[in-house]
């Protein structure tokens, strides 16, 4: 006997088994949902090209202030001392002494006697020197025994230092015309000859004198001559650095025999390795 098909007085039921029945139809997940809490690798770091685009810009920042503001430099001999020392490192105003209509930023400012400049080195353009301004155009200066003098009077000097050295007639007693030092400059020795009146330089316009702090160890003015105004580079602002020199550097050391006979010293410690590199009292200070 067949038997009846028993129906369900429940509708919910009824829905539920019709559902179930029904083809299921799956809607599509949205690309961003599997991703929700996956942080995307560009957000993460930046591109390579956003890096050299940063990079592009600070060395644009960099060369447009070495141009056109400060240029650092570093002292290499003894000249200036002890104004300046071996292993200053010095940030130099380009704007300060700018040669006129050379086209700068700020207002530049004259050059004064006693002032501190840079300057491309008369003898070979490729190098900068350091030296401090002693006579001006027009002026008519000679030295006597080491003194300077000014148009005829002699020149207060507080920086000035006479180390301990051989005589030597043609450095303490400038200008002269006999026998010239082996060291100076042929080409300024001929010129110097047609500018001498009455044992005195005449400096002519446009021309500056320069010597080192250092008087009795200094190659300056009396050794190659005259500073042109277009030379100047700048006026020194500030050391940054100073670098303290060790023996070891000092080639004069690596030479004596005697050297492996000394006591050895104990090596210092990592602290203090780190901390007497430097003569941290000179960092910031202001050059005059």
């Amino acid at each position: 006997m067949t038997q009846p098909t028993a129906v369900s007085s429940n509708p919910a039921i009824q829905t539920a088994s019709a559902a179930s029945e029904a083809p299921q139809t799956r809607l599509p997940t949205p690309p961003h949902a599997s991703n929700h809490h996956r942080r995307h690798p560009h957000h993460d770091r930046p591109s390579v090209a956003t890096a050299l685009q940063s990079l592009l810009h600070l060395i644009v920042i960099a060369i447009f202030i070495i141009t056109f503001c400060v240029q650092p430099f570093r002292i290499p001999s003894e000249s200036m001392e002890s104004t300046l020392l071996v292993g200053d490192f010095l940030l130099v105003n380009k704007q300060a002494a700018a040669p006129d209509g050379a086209g700068t930023l700020l207002p530049t400012a004259a050059v004064h006697r006693g002032d501190i400049i840079v300057f491309h080195d008369p003898v070979d353009s490729t190098l900068h020197l350091v030296k401090r301004v002693i006579g001006l155009p027009g002026d008519h200066l000679r030295l006597h025994n080491g003194l300077v003098y000014i148009n005829g009077h002699a020149l207060t000097e507080p920086y000035a230092v006479y180390r301990p050295s051989p005589p030597d007639n043609f450095r303490d007693n400038f200008p002269r015309l006999q026998s010239p030092d082996p060291e100076i400059d042929s080409r300024w020795w001929i010129r110097m000859r047609s500018l001498i009146e009455n044992n005195e330089l005449i400096i002519p316009t446009g021309n500056y004198f320069v010597l080192g702090d250092n008087r009795n160890d200094s190659e300056d003015s009396r050794y190659w001559g005259f500073v042109p105004r277009e030379a100047i580079v700048g006026k020194p602002l500030v050391i940054y650095f100073s670098l303290l020199p060790h023996e070891s550097d000092d080639p004069a050391t690596l030479t004596q025999p005697d050297a492996a006979a000394k006591p050895s010293h104990p090596r210092p410690s990592k602290l203090e390795s780190v901390v007497d590199f430097a003569r941290w009292s000179r960092t910031f200070q202001i050059v005059r």
